[in-house]
């Protein structure tokens, strides 16, 4: 896992240099390792970190609703001193996000933490929406009413029953370093004392620490250089070739189908609108494999120059271009405009069904899809999808199958080891049980004893018959005694034995769950690469036409692509 600061993290790098702001860069690394990214705004003013803050949080929202649905963990997002950005009576623009969060994060995976030394501060809508809490000592009287009436609207939309006054008792009696933590899906809280560590609190680090800390760690792990979409600029433009004589538009069939693309860039100053004839051919592509488990459609747009004789197009040579039937114009942008010299072929509707056969040929033979098999799972890459992408699918794959094992393990070791605990617990009874009745026993014992002892040294007769029956009594109570003791080791016996199988119970559950979390990890896993190639029959030519590309035409003769 990588660690990053606010001016190191991938995501808000690329940000500042113009580019979108990536949360998912911010999570994985290009690898689809998980990171850690850390924003220190300790630097900033108040109006900056509202800034930042809404924006962050606005953008997060945006990549959960791009996720898929999930009852296990995928990402964290941890906000320390939640003060002023969550408050209970004013709506700074970080509230509604945030709010948003805490009520759909958890059905995405994506998990909240929020901290703050005063819950009073805090909006108890978003208070009634937590659902673990960790409490330590509060100070104040209404920062007790308030985590209360926070646990209490938790409860009531969770499993568990909530206790007001045992709660209460609770949060006074605890001390330093003792914490509550309580579960709305679970029966009663749990009071836990955290460790003792050596920590140097020095406080805030300033802009120039946080730079020489993350110094070798930029040096050590460059983050490579995003990745480039194909431009959907002909090779025409991109050889910058001179303009072709001005000439006014072509007349042409009406058999022939011409379309005009559209005009994107903004018109630089004295520049006019010029376009070049270009060859586009539309199809979509159906690609299935049984044996693979694949089946998905692509649309394949391709833009081809009229080669050397015209009569033959060089697919090859063509460029993807991202534009959609739908996009695609029947009228040039503005009348006063030039137009480039059209091949005589192209004039010719003949042509064309010609071309589509060679582009249908070109399809077949280079349009292969190639996706991910991971071995272990049997999940096949979606097409379009990363390797990066891909593993971390596969990463969270793993994590909910590793849940559910867990959780299968757990209900069948957990009603086992609550018999055995119930055991021991009625075991313990007995013991207690038997420990009463051999101290009534001995006490019985002794008093009989003296009683018979006294009797004997100061009666008339040394021995009478009465004394004889005392003495016997007493035999047999110190016999009984003796009985007691045994049957209080047997009973100490019987406890241990259902404690040892208790704790091997235990433990054989701490093994298998370690074997499960130990299980392959996607990230390290070889994926195979599969191929799958269409069938002829699955190619369908929606369009091969004449299409007229714009670009700016400058006073000197020269052309810049106006898409």
């Amino acid at each position: 896992m990588k660690l990053n600061n606010l001016l190191a993290a991938p995501g808000f790098s690329a940000w500042l240099q113009g580019e979108p702001l990536s949360i998912d860069r911010m999570f994985f690394t290009a690898a689809g390792k998980p990171r850690v990214s850390i924003f220190s705004i300790a630097h900033l003013n108040d109006a900056e970190r509202m800034f930042f803050v809404s924006l962050l949080l606005t953008q997060l929202l945006g990549w959960m609703r791009a996720q898929s649905g999930t009852t296990s963990l995928r990402t964290l997002f941890y906000m320390d001193e939640i003060f002023g950005y969550f408050p209970p009576v004013a709506n700074p623009p970080s509230k509604a996000p945030l709010l948003t969060l805490l009520k759909q994060a958890r059905a995405f995976g994506l998990g909240i933490v929020l901290a703050t030394q005063n819950p009073v501060d805090l909006d108890y809508k978003g208070l009634s929406n937590t659902g673990t809490w960790f409490l330590g000592r509060l100070q104040t009287e209404r920062d007790k009413e308030r985590v209360l009436e926070g646990l209490e609207g938790a409860a009531a939309g969770g499993a568990g029953r909530f206790d007001r006054k045992r709660m209460e008792q609770i949060l006074a009696g605890l001390g330093q370093r003792v914490f509550l933590m309580n579960n709305v899906h679970e029966d009663a809280p749990v009071v836990f004392q955290t460790r003792w560590v050596m920590s140097y609190l020095r406080g805030p680090l300033t802009r120039a620490q946080i730079k020489q800390l993350m110094d070798p760690v930029k040096s050590s792990q460059p983050e490579p250089a995003p990745e480039t979409r194909p431009a959907a600029t002909p090779a025409v433009a991109a050889k910058g070739r001179a303009a072709a004589p001005a000439s006014a538009r072509p007349a042409l069939p009406p058999e022939v189908s011409q379309m005009f693309l559209p005009v994107r860039a903004a018109q630089t100053e004295g520049a006019r609108l010029h376009y070049e004839p270009m060859l586009l051919g539309i199809a979509k592509v159906y690609y299935a494999n049984a044996k693979v488990g694949v089946a998905a459609q692509k649309e394949v747009c391709l833009m081809a120059e009229f080669s050397d004789p015209p009569s033959r197009v060089d697919w090859d040579e063509a460029r993807e271009a991202e534009v959609k039937e739908s996009d695609l114009e029947k009228f040039p942008h503005d009348p006063d405009t030039s137009f480039g010299e059209l091949p005589r072929e192209a004039s010719n509707a003949k042509s064309y069904p010609e071309w589509g056969t060679t582009f249908k040929e070109w399809i077949y033979r280079n349009k292969k899809l190639e996706l991910f098999k991971s071995p272990s799972f049997g999940v096949v890459s979606d097409p379009g999808e990363s390797e990066r992408d891909f593993r971390i699918r596969l990463t969270q794959a793993a994590r909910e199958k590793r849940d559910q094992q867990i959780e299968r393990l757990r209900q069948k070791y957990v009603p086992k080891i609550g018999v055995l605990q119930d055991r021991i617990r009625r075991a313990e009874q007995a013991v207690e049980r038997e420990k009463a009745q051999a101290t009534q026993q001995k006490l019985s014992t002794a008093i009989s004893f003296g009683a018979t002892l006294l009797t004997a040294l100061t009666g008339r007769k040394t021995v009478s018959q009465s004394t004889l029956g005392r003495a016997a009594t007493t035999a047999r109570s110190a016999g009984r005694t003796l009985k007691e003791s045994q049957d209080i080791a047997r009973a100490d016996e019987n406890v241990q034995a259902l404690a040892k199988q208790l704790g091997d119970l235990q433990a054989l559950l701490d093994q298998e769950t370690e074997e499960v979390k130990a299980s392959g990890d996607p990230l390290a896993e070889n994926l195979e690469a599969c191929e799958v190639r269409p069938k002829k029959t699955d190619i369908s030519v929606s369009q091969v036409s004449l299409a007229w590309f714009p670009f700016w035409r400058d006073n000197k003769g020269g052309i810049a692509p106006a898409r």
